[in-house]
């Protein structure tokens, strides 16, 4: 088969072969399932199944890997084949391998030998990947569904903990009330259009007259309520602080990271493919949206001395920095979102490991005045921190690519047809507002004298010095060149009336844009 031209994902075994990543993921997983299951519980077991998870994501990169270089893309079907699904694809898995590693050595700090755990994480990585690539409103359901069962096991993996139980049972509760607004809606968009899949969506709202349908637009309205909850947008942010404070380190990182990119990848792809004809409905829902996120989740960050809530709360900010990209609809914020995803997931990553390498069982020392003096007992890791501190700030320099990923997204925010000024110095503002948590942190670690009777953390172990280390050097480096990654996300839109018009139409969508509030 010849990818260079679109796939006809009509003909069964062509819709294999573009979910073939997906599938390579989910078999490989359902196989190290039964090798897990197979031997006892211990250290060596559970370090050789997470290191063959480690494998089995490597192998589906190269494929995927294999499908941007062979360009495959394909206009029609449940399931996209373009170049945001495989870039977004390729955030999941960083972060999935990242988790993975981290857990290897954290379930061992914290007696949690069960293998099964590195095993959850494929399967929950596998419906993310199947989020990225849906085209149709019942596939979305499904990834969604794949995706967060197992990640409300992951939650309460740790059976011992108290916070962890209670952790999981919030997103739980919460996870299933969001999914019934989610559902509730696809099932008035369907009314609606009598379609499901949304390219067909997009173009019968156009064909048919249905941008004022009042069944239409409450459906988009509670599908937002539904996505909110996903990606922890203010005011639907309540469940993220409690379930990131009680779940393990590592699975904090993982649905800070991986969950909140596979949430977005979906909800960029139905606002731009589906929804770009009433554009002018909903514009001013997702600007509040956005404007209200990045307020809140950086002005209560400021009180928080809980590291793993402060990182929540700064979480939930940086959902708001990706609504901008939602907002303004264009192939550029569809860019700038990749772009952001990808230094947003690496400076997580780094953030939470360093977290793992200087917490002790039972998740002590997990208050910021605990790494008071940092710089004087372990000045990698002080060093470390602090860029990824400045990273998430988007200090320039120091931060290495996190200046760049607020930069695209502002540029993106500027450059539309009616410039989204407004919501820009909001972003900007809150930026600076941002400053006064992230800097604290290093401000404790360089400036501040060490505890007295503070026990010097031990040398971080070997997977996680090695996440610590990847993020810190990746991040500085995409700083100095960070047009290598501007060229990989370049043309990463959706194939859309943004940029490849559905086959199914010949009508163009109105992009008429609201002015800036």
């Amino acid at each position: 088969m010849n990818f260079m031209t679109p796939l006809d994902l009509s003909i069964p075994s062509q819709l294999t072969i573009a979910l073939a990543p997906d599938l390579l993921l989910m078999g490989g997983a359902m196989i190290l399932l039964l090798w897990a299951a197979w031997r006892p519980e211990g250290v060596r077991h559970q370090r050789t199944i997470g290191t063959a998870c480690i494998a089995l994501i490597a192998l589906t990169a190269v494929v995927i890997g294999w499908f941007i270089y062979r360009n495959a893309t394909a206009t029609q079907g449940p399931i996209a084949v373009d170049r945001f699904r495989w870039i977004a694809d390729l955030v999941l898995l960083l972060a999935t391998a990242g988790t993975i590693a981290l857990s290897m050595d954290y379930n061992e700090r914290e007696g949690m030998m069960a293998p099964e755990a590195h095993v959850l994480i494929l399967l929950a990585s596998s419906g993310m990947m199947l989020l990225a690539a849906a085209r149709d409103l019942m596939v979305v359901f499904l990834g969604i569904e794949t995706m967060s069962v197992a990640t409300y096991v992951l939650a309460g993996m740790n059976r011992r903990s108290p916070r962890a139980a209670e952790s999981a049972m919030k997103y739980f509760l919460l996870g299933a009330f969001s999914t019934a607004f989610l559902l509730y809606g696809m099932a008035l968009v369907y009314g609606a259009t009598g379609a499901t899949n949304i390219s067909v969506i997009g173009d019968r709202a156009v064909q048919y007259g249905l941008t004022g349908s009042p069944l239409l637009l409450t459906g988009v309205a509670l599908m937002i309520v539904g996505f909110g909850f996903k990606v922890a947008a203010a005011p639907f942010h309540m469940w993220a602080p409690d379930v990131y404070e009680g779940a393990p380190t590592p699975i904090t990182a993982y649905m800070a990271a991986a969950v909140k990119a596979a949430a977005f990848a979906a909800f960029l792809r139905i606002w731009y493919e589906a929804f770009t004809p009433v554009y002018p409905s909903w514009h001013n829902a997702i600007w509040w949206l956005a404007a209200v996120t990045m307020a809140v989740g950086n002005i209560v960050a400021l009180r928080q001395r809980d590291l793993k809530r402060l990182l929540a709360y700064s979480s939930i900010a940086h959902a708001g920095y990706l609504l901008v990209a939602l907002t303004v609809n264009s192939a550029a914020g569809s860019e700038a979102f990749l772009f952001y995803a990808f230094v947003y997931t690496i400076a997580t990553l780094g953030s939470f490991a360093v977290v793992v390498a200087l917490g002790e069982a039972g998740e002590r020392s997990l208050n910021v005045d605990d790494y008071a003096g940092l710089w004087t007992v372990r000045p990698w890791l002080a060093i470390a921190m602090a860029v990824f501190m400045l990273a998430l700030l988007g200090f320039p320099v120091f931060g290495g690519a996190g200046f760049f990923a607020k930069w695209y997204v502002l540029k993106a925010a500027l450059q539309v047809p009616s410039p989204h000024w407004k919501l820009a110095v909001v972003l900007v503002l809150t930026s600076v507002v941002s400053a006064g948590y992230y800097l604290y942190v290093v401000m404790v670690m360089f400036m501040r004298p060490r505890l007295a009777g503070a026990v010097v953390p031990a040398r971080s172990r070997g997977l996680t010095g090695f996440v610590i280390a990847a993020s810190a050097v990746l991040l500085i480096a995409l700083g100095f060149f960070p047009e290598r990654l501007v060229r990989l996300t370049r043309g990463s839109a959706p194939l859309s009336a943004l940029s490849v018009p559905a086959a199914s139409s010949s009508v163009p969508l109105p992009l008429t844009r609201p002015a800036d509030r």
